[in-house]
């Protein structure tokens, strides 16, 4: 297989843009790519774009707005993990000498308010138990019954990233905020209060993947990138929210993601320099660190209390910010993280950087189980 290295990155602002439509902010982000990339049209041989609520072909009419269609075009959902499907497909190609250069793309424009889905029962939401944030909640509540995750805890993974966030142009919230604000912030489920949660928004991210390494600046290498589905069994996966059996032994999805890719990679959690992880609510930020085994299992709250992902850490987690601080425009999240990895492993990332960043690993995990985990190196 060949190497896959990134060629070019474009991101559209992670926010609230009402005079924008869908279909610019993405051509916002790939005019962006594909110039940084020196590339043009017939430049590239496929493009894959990840989008949830946007509708029918939505990529299609970025690339129709910019007079770049006749390719092949492909579109894909997968909840939060969409962008990193999209990646997956696109490294793939080129690995496999299918085509020496792609487009790899997402883009949202999310409705205000609950995150609703046509893949969730209607009796959920009519018996109170809506997927988001309902669903958060409980799953919060399993892991602080599970381990010694405490509210202060939980509070302290917002301070955390949004702190992070204030060197961040590209997110929506960009002011740092105390664990007591958190704490009196209005209570939304319990234990979840409103500045524990990150808000549904609009952006787009995109990026450039090449079977040659780029002729200036450092060759950024897509190590490895894995998409991995549920297994049934858990009421609390993703798959299937408050319903089902319980089975504490069920291998998560991002555990099994994560596995395959440091496999695939030749290395492991020590490898890794920087972070980029789901973080839809703070208690989804530590079960994603104990699933990618950046501590162990049930001890997330040990993990916080000792400044783990912190910018003064050995690894730091969401240095743009994370979830809680940009927002989540799901077609668009994945991939706005591995610009943000790109820019981290080139070492342009200013007041934010992790210094002498080599390794980053991004991940997502969603609606339908989903979980994406991809590896990049310089």
């Amino acid at each position: 297989m060949r190497p896959v290295y990134v060629a070019g990155t474009g991101l559209h602002p992670f926010g609230r843009f009402p005079d924008e439509s869908l279909t610019a902010i993405g051509a916002g982000a790939v005019r962006a790519a594909l110039a940084e990339a020196g590339v043009q049209r017939g430049g590239f041989q496929a493009a894959f774009c990840g989008c949830v609520y946007g509708g029918v072909a939505s990529g299609h009419k970025v690339l129709t707005a910019l007079g770049l269609s006749g390719v092949p075009m492909v579109n894909l959902e997968a909840g939060c993990a969409s962008g990193g499907a999209a990646l997956s497909l696109g490294a793939t190609q080129i690995a496999a000498g299918v085509y020496d250069t792609v487009l790899v793309f997402g883009l949202e424009k999310m409705p205000r308010g609950m995150i609703r889905s046509s893949f969730f029962e209607p009796w959920r939401e009519e018996a109170g138990l809506a997927a988001t944030p309902g669903y958060f909640a409980l799953r919060a509540q399993r892991l602080m019954f599970e381990s010694d995750v405490t509210p202060q805890d939980l509070a302290q993974v917002s301070v955390k990233n949004h702190l992070q966030g204030v060197h961040n142009p590209n997110a929506m919230y960009r002011k740092a905020i105390t664990a007591e604000e958190v704490l009196a912030s209005p209570l939304v489920c319990e234990p979840l209060r409103l500045l524990m949660l990150c808000s549904p928004n609009e952006g787009a991210a995109a990026v450039v993947l090449s079977a040659t390494p780029p002729a200036a600046g450092p060759a950024i290498r897509v190590a490895a990138v894995q998409l991995r589905s549920h297994l049934a069994g858990n009421v609390l996966g993703e798959h299937t929210p408050l319903c089902g059996i319980a089975d504490d032994d069920v291998t998560p999805p991002t555990t099994m993601a994560a596995q395959a890719a440091y496999a695939e990679a030749g290395i492991g959690p020590d490898g890794i320099d920087v972070v980029e992880l789901q973080d839809t609510d703070a208690a989804r930020e530590i079960l994603s660190a104990e699933e990618l085994g950046l501590c162990p299992r049930g001890g997330g709250g040990k993990w916080v209390r000792d400044g783990g992902g912190e910018m003064r850490s050995r690894r730091p987690v969401n240095p743009s910010g994370g979830l809680l601080s940009k927002g989540e425009p799901l077609g668009a999240s994945a991939l706005g993280q591995v610009v943000e990895l790109v820019w981290q492993l080139r070492g342009a990332c200013g007041p934010r950087q992790v210094p002498s960043a080599r390794v980053g690993l991004a991940h997502t995990v969603g609606r339908g189980a989903n979980a994406c985990v991809a590896i990049l190196a310089r």
